[in-house]
């Protein structure tokens, strides 16, 4: 481990749970912190009211009730066992992300990095903290796949070769700041959406553990992306869409491809552009 601080804010789910204690292990976890998602305003119960509103929360609960049931992407990421934080001391939650009560707990820890997965988008003054910057752990090849479901619509526009996770430093925008990395995980016949996504994920976080340790060490990496490419929202991806890409892999579409894990870094100094991630083995 690096004596290199992070302060960690992600999701819940196995996968956030799993990266968080890749990166425990990393450097020296100051807090891991969730959001809730408890924090209604009268405007935000006057918005979700909204039918158009209604509709697209209920049809995002079916789509990933029908997609993580079952428990696949715990016995992905933990095997037989239950998904757990290694750290379960130092959790904090909010209500949300931008809660004043996060700004506080960076100023009070003065974490060397901010590290990022799964949380809601990031506003306001935290966006300039962390010592080395704030880092995110994005589910797509930015800048061509920014947003939501980026596996998805790489796979639905017939690209396999772009599906992976993006790490990169974090500006006001939406997967737009400098470029770190590009993590792209091996692809094979049968493979489907959610196996590569996890397989993706956790050949990121193997990626992501060694970007802060090389910050620790000094190393300078990142560049600034060429462009804004095409920014995907959940309310873009439809029942037709699930449809096309279905038809699409029971046709074969994965069929002749073989792709092996790829890195490809950005700015960093004396490293190719290929290098395979050191993929940890689920127990």
């Amino acid at each position: 481990m690096a004596d290199t601080t992070v302060l960690i804010l992600c999701g819940r789910s196995p996968r956030h749970l799993y990266v968080a204690n890749r990166l425990c292990r990393a450097a020296i976890p100051l807090a891991i912190v969730h959001e809730t998602g408890t924090q209604w305003t009268a405007a935000k119960v006057a918005r979700a009211m909204r039918p158009a509103k209604l509709w697209q929360k209920a049809w995002r609960w079916l789509r990933d009730r029908r997609r993580y049931v079952g428990g696949g992407e715990a016995a992905f990421f933990f095997g037989e066992a239950a998904p757990r934080l290694q750290r379960p001391d130092l959790v904090v939650e909010v209500p949300h992300i931008n809660d004043s009560v996060i700004v506080e707990l960076a100023e009070r820890l003065q974490p060397d990095v901010i590290a990022v997965f799964g949380t809601s988008l990031i506003r306001g003054p935290l966006l300039g903290m962390g010592r080395f910057g704030m880092i995110n752990l994005h589910g797509g090849l930015s800048p061509e796949y920014r947003g939501a479901d980026c596996t998805f619509w790489a796979l639905y526009h017939g690209e396999p070769e772009k599906v992976g996770c993006t790490i990169h430093f974090i500006d006001a925008g939406i997967d737009t700041g400098k470029l770190i990395a590009h993590v792209s995980p091996e692809v094979n016949p049968g493979d489907d959406e959610l196996t590569l996504f996890w397989r993706a994920v956790r050949d990121s976080a193997e990626v992501f553990a060694e970007v802060i340790q090389c910050l620790g060490r000094g190393e300078v990496m990142g560049e600034h992306q060429p462009g804004k490419g095409k920014l995907y929202q959940v309310k873009d991806r439809g029942l037709r869409h699930e449809r096309e890409l279905a038809r699409s892999l029971a046709d074969g579409m994965l069929d002749t491809v073989h792709l092996r894990p790829r890195v490809k870094w950005f700015g960093r100094r004396d490293i190719g552009e290929a290098v395979a991630p050191r993929v940890e083995q689920t127990t």
